[in-house]
């Protein structure tokens, strides 16, 4: 399989000045493809105003990768851009600028077909100078991890130190299970990582119930309840790590505010005393981060070691980031995180299954004693009361408790769940398969509109549970 090795570097200053510049010129390279690319665009579209036919405007530029790093190594000698300074640094930084840009063009275009999933993706733009992120790949060269465990060497860039031992890869290369193909470098959370992209041969672990299924109710207050299909049920605290820095970030930031910053209006630079503050509050965040994406991972690798079988929900995320007084705590839980570290731990390192219960499905409002669907259950009541077998039992357990005997229903193998032709068909209550709506939308009665305010003898009542045909069990 291919598999990421990554570690913190610990450059001197010459050689993090030349890090800077490899990732500069990737930079460079990338505005310079977007503009060659997209003058043809322009030209073509002021020719169509003139009146000029099809078979009279100027031929499109093509952006793959060869056309565009052929264009460009033409272009390098004599463009004021490149011509001084080009040679200082390796192809490989120009190569990764250009791959970027035709990746950034394909996307477009796919998305302009129809053929991309997501939001729909525009034009590719310029990267700031200011705002983008340091990053630069390279694929041939002196790329390796060196014998002591401590340095790594890069092209052109040569042998830098490493801040932690290299053993995890270098172990794997000297026995010959393991061979890199490229290594990235990137400056992120304050300092600079190699990334080392390597052709491994691992062995798949046995994980220690493999005969076991797990659902997993990811929740704000609680950051996972997760229930097994023998009944157990375990609860994992939310550790709210920006929630206890808030006050140490509230601190940096008026000390920051109070110092002459960058002004982008008037070219205003900023006082060596702003910097010094914007670094410490700096180190505030990325520390909130490091903490957080420790957590994590201890949580994925943990569940995806023991269990055979691992069920989550489909969480729309991005819609949920939109509610403003949760938003700030449900990035700080880090959901679509979880879900993705357990994918590839499951399926990399113990070949176990992941079922994605499909978005809609009512893991809260079913009953998890007697499978009694509820057609409203508001967020606000957190014990779940059902009114055909009497079971008490809170919210968060019983969606897990739900989740975990889903496990047993999705017998065709195909990782999702929810939606599966071997489950019978079940009557559910008007609304049970859909989630309760935070605030319940206005509507008003306008003259000649059908469907206005209700008279108080039209009113209807909230529909009572309603039991399933056959109910999901554990065991």
């Amino acid at each position: 399989m291919v598999q990421a090795f990554r570690f913190a570097l610990d450059p001197n200053t010459s050689q993090e000045a030349a890090l800077r510049s490899h990732c500069g010129a990737a930079r460079a390279a990338y505005n310079w493809a977007v503009a060659w690319v997209g003058a043809s665009w322009w030209q073509r579209r002021a020719e169509e105003s003139y009146g000029i036919a099809e078979d009279g405007l100027t031929q499109w530029r093509p952006w793959s990768l060869p056309a565009l790093r052929k264009a460009f190594n033409e272009a390098k000698h004599t463009d004021p851009r490149f011509a001084a300074w080009w040679e200082e640094n390796s192809k490989e930084a120009y190569s990764t600028g250009l791959a970027n840009a035709a990746a950034a063009f394909d996307n477009y275009a796919k998305s302009r077909r129809g053929q991309r999933k997501g939001k729909r993706m525009g034009m590719p733009r310029f990267k700031s100078k200011r705002k983008a992120r340091l990053a630069c790949r390279f694929t041939t060269g002196t790329i390796r991890v060196d014998t002591d465990g401590r340095h790594v060497t890069l092209p052109r860039l040569g042998r830098i130190r490493t801040h932690e031992p290299t053993g995890s890869l270098l172990v794997r290369v000297q026995a010959g299970t393991a061979r890199i193909l490229s290594a990235t470098v990137r400056h992120e959370r304050g300092r600079w990582f190699v990334s080392f992209q390597a052709e491994a041969k691992r062995d798949l672990t046995r994980v220690a119930r493999p005969d076991t299924a797990v659902g997993i109710d990811l929740g704000v207050k609680t950051l996972a309840v997760m229930a097994d299909s023998t009944g157990e049920i375990r609860t994992v605290a939310n550790p709210g790590h920006y929630d206890r820095a808030r006050r140490q970030l509230r601190r940096a930031s008026r000390i920051v505010s109070r110092r002459r910053g960058p002004d982008g209006r008037t070219g205003r630079k900023p006082s060596k005393r702003w910097e010094k503050a914007n670094a410490a509050r700096n180190k505030v965040h990325h520390r909130v981060a490091n903490l957080r994406a420790d957590a994590l991972h201890k949580l994925t690798t943990s569940v995806a070691a023991e269990y055979g079988t691992v069920v989550v929900e489909d969480l729309n995320v991005a819609g949920m980031l939109k509610n403003r007084r949760l938003a700030r705590r449900i990035a700080d839980a880090g959901f679509g995180e979880i879900r993705r570290q357990l994918d590839y731990k499951t399926r990399r390192r113990h070949a176990t299954r992941t079922i994605v219960a499909d978005r809609w499905y009512p893991s809260s409002k079913t009953c998890s004693g007697c499978g009694a669907v509820k057609a409203k259950l508001p967020l606000h009541l957190r014990t779940y009361a059902c009114d055909a077998c009497g079971l008490v039992i809170d919210r968060d357990d019983n969606a897990a408790l739900n989740l975990a005997a889903l496990a047993a229903a999705c017998v065709t193998g195909t990782g999702v769940a929810g939606d599966q032709d071997t489950a019978p068909a079940v009557s559910k209550p008007r609304g049970a398969d859909r989630k309760t709506r935070a605030t319940r939308p206005r509507r008003k009665a306008e003259a000649g509109r059908a469907g206005g305010a209700a008279l108080p003898q039209q009113r209807q009542t909230e529909a009572r549970d309603r039991p399933q045909t056959e109910a999901l069990t554990l065991g």
